[in-house]
């Protein structure tokens, strides 16, 4: 059978087509989950692992640390059927946490599967990790790693993203670093409370001393009325009593 130009021009497209198809990298990635967390604090994040193989399984992962910018403290929590493994390295300048130096930090974290906990095809794994305190002289941390299949293909998740241009096909996983909430009042042009202020405090003792004064001064007041008052009426009393007296001699001398 003959094949006619259009046809055969037909079947070259679709063969093209195909070989692109192929060629596309799947869009699942090694990521850090979440992605964003907050300078000079501490985070728990997952490494999240999805196998994007068809017939082999994950059975490794190895995630590098940016020792450019080291963390003190690094722990991870522990996955049934993986066993976990940290690197440390030594530190060109140390590191100051709760007063001491830190002369090594954690440089890398490998996780290696046993039979029964590999990551088949169309599964994924997420290896959880704490990390502190992070740094506040970067707005991002890059994870550089590798994913290792039973089959020894290695897919190595070290490209880092440019702006401007398009993601990369094996992008390594980021951490965005945001900063931290300023304090109530803090760089906003807010006022702090009056109570917090030296002159409020000193301001509302001597009101509170005004007060007392003032309170005193009535107290003082009302004794004097009430003693005038009582000098009167006893001055009264008196004179009717003389009063009295003198009717009853009067009457005796009748």
């Amino acid at each position: 059978m003959r094949m006619t130009p259009a046809r055969r021009l037909a079947v070259s497209a679709a063969a093209a087509t195909a070989v692109v198809a192929f060629a596309v990298p799947a869009s699942a990635h090694v990521t850090v989950q979440p992605g964003d967390a907050q300078q000079g604090g501490y985070t728990a994040v997952a490494f999240r692992v999805p196998d994007e193989s068809d017939t082999a399984s994950t059975v490794k992962l190895e995630v590098n640390l940016p020792m450019d910018h080291p963390m003190a403290s690094v722990r991870i929590l522990p996955l049934p059927g993986w066993t976990a493994t940290l690197e440390k390295s030594k530190l060109d300048k140390p590191l100051k946490s709760h007063g001491q130096d830190i002369t090594e930090a954690v440089s890398k974290i490998t996780w290696t599967a046993d039979d029964s906990a590999k990551i088949a095809p169309g599964q994924f794994q997420e290896f959880k990790v704490s990390l502190g305190a992070l740094p506040t002289d970067t707005d991002k941390l890059t994870f550089k790693a590798l994913q290792t299949y039973d089959n020894g293909d290695i897919v190595r998740w070290i490209d880092e993203a440019k702006d401007g241009q398009p993601e990369p096909a094996h992008p390594a996983p980021v951490l965005t670093l945001t900063k931290a909430a300023a304090a109530a009042g803090d760089h906003h042009g807010g006022a702090p409370s009056a109570a917090a202020t030296p002159s409020a405090a000193a301001g509302s003792s001597q009101d509170a001393q005004g007060d007392k004064q003032t309170a005193a001064k009535s107290s003082d007041t009302t004794a004097r009325t009430l003693g005038v008052a009582g000098i009167v009426v006893g001055a009264l009393g008196a004179g009717l009593g003389v009063a009295g007296l003198r009717r009853r001699s009067n009457g005796s001398a009748s």
